[in-house]
Formats: C-alpha cells, structure tokens, sequence
C-alpha cells in the first residue's frame, strides 16, 4: 500500500468535494502514483476525515476513468500510455479547434476581451510552479473559450477530455515551470490575435496549442 499525500486537513463542510479537488491535485502532481493502490481509511486519516467521503470521491474519479476499485483493497491509480495521451489530445482538438475557429470569426473584440482575468488566472499559476493549479487554471480559460458558443454539452464533454489529458504518464517528470509559462503565454497570445481579429495568426496558435501544450 503507497498513501503519498500530503498530510492536509479539509474542513467539515463540503468535506466530500474537498476531498475530490485534493485527489485530483494529487493525480495531476504525481503524487497519486499510477499502478499504486489507496486504501480509504489510509487516505481519510492523511485528511482528517472518515473513510466515506474519501471512497465517495474515488468513486467519482472510477467514473472519471482515473482510477479502479478493488473490493476489500482500495482503489488502484490506473496506468496511462502514451497512445492514450495522443488520442485524448487528437479528441481535444477534433471537438475544441473548429469551435475556436467559428467564434474566431464571428465574436466581437469586446467578447474576447472579457477573457484576459482567465489568460492572467494561468500565467500568475505557471509564474509560481503551481501544477495543480495551472491544470484548474488552464481548464477554466479553455471552459470560458467554449462558453462563448452556447453549448452546454461541448462545454462538459470537452473538460472531461481536458482533465484526462493533464493526468501525467508513469514515472514522467513533474511538469516544468518554464513549460507552463509557456504554455500560458500561448492563451495570452491567442487572446490578442483574437482581439485583433487576425485570422491566420490565430488558427495558427490553436493548432499549435493543441499539437504542443503539456497540460
């Protein structure tokens, strides 16, 4: 049995959602070891809760394809590939980049515009090394593009696909700084050609992000 968590106290209310954000952190980190097996009880005491809350949120994240449960063991960090990786980001790009493109020639400056606290939310997160962070970060700027198309189903769907594609593969490196300043720095660039209405620029830079981005 591996309990590499950090030893965090969560409040009592919303104890169950807690919870969840911090497993998913800890997926993102690395610090939930894929192949290694959670007990409940284990991951309750590093928490400060019961056991329920923690086997209600690793529930959740079986569903979310992160990890299996093993009856009377625990729950089991499921082994990503690369193949899998590629195939989450050719998905991404299939849903996100025609979308981008549509909005792209038909929003207004002012629309983009509204978007540069969610562009400054992952720069300020890749400025300080903040991992778990930039991952929230960075699904809520890719959430709000979205947004703009009225589509409540392209928005869910796509940011199951984006949490999937920020879990790391067995054994890789922890994502560097300087990889997640460069990749906010592509959302304030294409937010700018945006804004600016250059076209080609931007069709450019969404093609790139998707083919490039390590979160």
């Amino acid at each position: 049995m591996s309990a590499l968590i950090p030893t965090q106290k969560v409040l009592r209310h919303s104890v169950r959602r807690q919870v969840l954000d911090a497993l998913r952190a800890a997926l993102v980190d690395g610090e939930l070891v894929p192949g290694e097996i959670y007990s409940g009880p284990a991951l309750g005491e590093r928490f400060g809760v019961s056991a329920t809350p923690v086997r209600e949120a690793m529930q959740q994240l079986a569903l979310e394809g992160a990890v299996e449960c093993l009856p009377n063991r625990g729950f089991r960090v499921l082994t990503r590939t690369p193949r899998s990786l590629a195939e989450l980001a050719e998905v991404r790009a299939l849903l996100e980049v025609p979308v981008m493109l549509r909005l792209a020639r038909t929003l207004p400056a002012q629309a983009w515009s509204a978007l540069r606290p969610a562009a400054a939310a992952t720069a300020e997160a890749a400025a300080a090394g903040d991992v778990p962070g930039y991952a929230d970060a960075d699904r809520a700027f890719h959430r709000e593009v979205l947004a703009l198309a009225g589509n409540e189903q392209l928005v869910q769907v796509a940011e199951e696909l984006h949490r999937r594609a920020q879990w790391p593969l067995p054994g890789a490196p922890r994502v560097r700084r300087a990889d997640l300043v460069a990749d906010a720095a592509e959302h304030s660039a294409l937010l700018e050609a945006l804004i600016a209405g250059d076209l080609p620029v931007v069709e450019s830079l969404v093609r790139e992000h998707f083919t490039g981005a390590p979160a």
